[in-house]
């Protein structure tokens, strides 16, 4: 495959956001094994290790939802989770698997939720939205680049957008876990996924992004696996650059140069502008820049769309997953892109 030589992605470095504290509240398993046809999505059902039933195509269910939070803390990542298998579920289970010995079927099995489930953790706690949490700011984000570049940030729309992204959660999901109740209002006691205690990722020695699978691996000195994220990665118009190349470093709120004569869906009317840092930048919170030139891997703010929708050449994460990664890679890191 030719290597694209259209300029995608330019940033610039800005302050990096300050994270917001929050505490957990935990909850108590069952002991029985229980049915996940007749199982609604409560901390109740979801935290009960002996929770079985089916994880695969087409499935919305509570079982769905304990395994992408049990492999979102395996470190193979889900994507956003919100209790319905897809791609990146599949992709992940696969990954878990592989790593572990297991037969590699995409889909739970016994085995698989054995070696899931060593983690004994809760997957749903309780969380008490707090006054900062509830104070913003919030802001109408602009579908239009040129109206973007007006504004002096990209922040969350709301906050169940906000919790959702640190909860790596849909807020259809949110919705869904907290029923009647109102998810912008600080004192409100909220179920979430319990995923706020991960310890940062240790240092990677190598990247490898793969075109097959749709993901971006982090891998040690012993060449075991840190973590496996879902992405997008390019399209048949810009294709994915294919190669080894090298990490140059890591822009932690980057804003993005936008030029719209780099982009072939770009409107006519726009001219080049400085979009502003933000969840909402189309680049995300994080920018890991490649030595192909105007190349990297970055956040997006459609999280939803990850692995499910092509990019302009460039690889893109979840915020959550880029932030992670960002703290595993340094400059001179060897990134291997590939078929």
């Amino acid at each position: 495959m030719k290597t694209t030589t259209l300029l995608t992605c330019a940033i610039t470095l800005a302050i990096q956001a300050a994270a917001v504290p929050f505490a957990f509240a935990g909850a108590e398993p069952l002991s029985t094994e229980v049915s996940v046809a007749a199982s609604p999505l409560t901390a109740e059902f979801a935290n009960d290790a002996n929770l079985r039933g089916e994880v695969g195509p087409k499935q919305h269910n509570v079982a769905v939802l304990r395994a992408q939070i049990l492999l979102d803390r395996a470190r193979f990542f889900p994507g956003e989770i919100d209790a319905s298998f897809g791609s990146n579920t599949r992709i992940a289970i696969s990954g878990f698997q592989k790593n572990n010995g297991l037969p590699v079927s995409g889909v739970m099995d016994e085995a698989t939720w054995v070696a899931l489930n060593a983690d004994v953790e809760p997957v749903l706690v309780t969380y008490t939205i707090t006054d900062a949490d509830a104070a913003g700011p919030f802001q109408q984000i602009p579908a239009d680049m040129m109206d973007k570049a007006a504004l002096e940030t990209l922040g969350y729309r709301n906050l169940t957008e906000a919790l959702g992204e640190r909860f790596h959660a849909s807020p259809a999901l949110l919705a869904q876990l907290n029923p009647g109740k109102d998810l912008s209002r600080a004192g409100e006691a909220i179920v979430v996924p319990n995923l706020a205690d991960a310890a940062p990722l240790p240092k990677a020695a190598r990247v490898v992004v793969d075109k097959s699978d749709s993901t971006v691996t982090l891998f040690d000195a012993a060449d075991a696996i840190i973590a496996q994220f879902p992405a997008s990665t390019g399209s048949g118009r810009d294709p994915l650059p294919l190669g080894d190349w090298t990490i140059l470093g890591v822009a932690r709120d980057p804003v993005f140069k936008y030029n719209p004569g780099l982009f072939w869906d770009a409107n006519p009317a726009h001219a080049k502008a400085t979009i502003p840092a933000g969840p909402n930048n189309p680049v995300g919170v994080a920018w890991v820049a490649l030595s192909k030139p105007h190349y990297g891997i970055h956040g997006t703010p459609e999280p939803s769309k990850i692995g499910k929708t092509q990019s302009h050449g460039c690889i893109r994460l979840t915020n959550w997953n880029v932030t992670a990664m960002g703290h595993a890679v340094s400059p001179g890191l060897p990134a291997l892109l590939q078929e």
